[in-house]
Parts: structure tokens; sequence; C-alpha cells
């Protein structure tokens, strides 16, 4: 009886117990500790896609006269975020967006940059000279994502940020429980045709390189339980023998009980 209890103790610590190395973010495995190792960013340009939510701010030495192509907002509301989403531009369906008196420009598939050289350029050739200092503005109106799972506050957050890593994701949403699995990490991006699903093992440094790294607008991350969750004999090795024992000691309790009736 003694050797079973001994063997059944050892097997639920070792079954159990969720190991330190499971717990470490984006270790350098198979490398010298002390060595340097510079990473080149992968992290591409974002381009505009439907539904997105983008912030236009054009300026001149006057500012009259820009203020037409400009949407009015209240000040006291100006940098909250339901001010941009009455204030701001959002993609249609088809890729455009309204902009008032340019009408509709379509800017789907186009980086920042080319939105707003491309508005720039409409505004030089059809309703300024080069002396009005044109100085146009154009930043996605706050990265928005959402995360679930094993998290300390999940739901939908945005960031306003022009390049937001997925570590930055998960710690702006309380990070990642003792039980969550830091191994597979799912994120669901969406992209002109369709959606796509990727898993990053965020315990291995290599992640870093991966263009699921950086968060996009509208990704869809989850984190999944690890297995020691679903068997309820805890996460450390005191709670794990603590709820071995437990367990034991009601059954001796209910043998004893039984041969006394």
């Amino acid at each position: 009886m003694k050797k079973t209890v001994f063997v059944l103790l050892i097997t639920s610590f070792f079954v159990s117990c969720i190991p330190n190395k499971d717990l470490i973010y984006l270790q350098e495995k198979n490398t010298d500790k002390d060595a340097i190792e510079i990473k080149q960013e992968v992290s591409k340009p974002y381009r505009a896609q439907v539904n997105d939510m983008l912030s236009i701010t054009i300026k001149a030495i006057d500012q009259k006269l820009v203020s037409m192509f400009t949407i009015s907002s209240d000040q006291n509301q100006a940098n909250s975020q339901q001010a941009l989403y009455f204030n701001g531009y959002t993609v249609d369906d088809h890729g455009n967006i309204r902009v008032p008196v340019l009408g509709e420009l379509n800017v789907l598939g186009y980086t920042m940059e080319e939105i707003r050289n491309t508005i720039e350029k409409k505004l030089l050739d059809d309703y300024f000279k080069t002396e009005a200092n044109i100085f146009v503005t154009v930043k996605l109106a706050g990265l928005r994502y959402t995360i679930n799972g094993e998290v300390g506050s999940p739901g939908t957050n945005v960031l306003y940020q022009d390049k937001v890593t997925i570590m930055e994701a998960i710690a702006n949403s309380g990070d990642i429980t003792l039980t969550g699995n830091r191994k597979e990490v799912q994120v669901i991006r969406k992209f002109p045709h369709g959606f796509e699903t990727h898993y990053l093992d965020l315990t291995d440094a290599k992640t870093m390189d991966s263009p699921y790294f950086y968060v996009q607008p509208n990704d869809y991350i989850i984190v999944k339980p690890l297995k020691q969750k679903s068997w309820g004999t805890g996460t450390t090795g005191v709670q794990t023998i603590t709820t071995v024992v437990s367990a034991l000691t009601l059954v001796t309790t209910v043998i004893l009980l039984s041969k006394n009736l």
C-alpha cells in the first residue's frame, strides 16, 4: 500500500506540475547565454483592409483653407475612442473612404504612407499650390485586437501605436495565466481572400522572426489551456501533493468507515 501511494504521488507530481521551461517567454534555445544576438524586424508596412478605421489630418499655413476637407468634431471628445468611431474614416466593403470635398478614395491594399501621398497629390493638383504648405497625416485610428482564453483580461482592446508585438498585446491583457499554453498561441488574421490561422511558440525566441509576431488590426488571439488545468490536480508541486493526499485521505476514510459498518 505504501509503495502504491508513493508511486501515485511521484507520478502525479511529474505529470501534473507545469515545467518552468513552459512558463518562460522567448528562450534562446541551444545558444550561448552570454552571446548577444541582434534580430532584424520582419514586420512589413500595414496595408489598409475593409472595416479599418483611419485618422486623417490635413493642415496648412492658413488652417481655414483646409477646414472644408476635415470632419468637424467636439474638441472635448477629439481623443476618445467614440469620437474616432464617428469622426474617423471607415474603409467600406469596396475599399473606399469618403473624404469631404475629395469624395471617395480607394485605399484598399495601400500603406498609410501611400494613402497620405495620394491625398497630398490630389489636394495640390486640384485645390492648392505648393506655397500653401499642405501637411497630411494618415494613421490607423487605433490598433484593435481581440484576445480570449487563458489570459488575465480577455476581450477586445485598442492600442494607439503604429506597431504592437503579440507580447505587448498579451501584457496589455493581463498576461497569460499559469495554466495557459504559451507554446501554441493561436492567431487568426484577416486577409482580402479570407482568414488564416497561425500558431506561435512564445517560449522560443525564434518566434520573433515570424510575421505573426506583430499584431495587425482585427487580429483574434486565442490562448488555449494546458492539460494540467483539466486534470485539476494543481499546477505546482505543493498543490499536486495536497490534492493527491486529500484524495487518498478521503478514500481511506471511506474504506475504514465501510469496514466498521
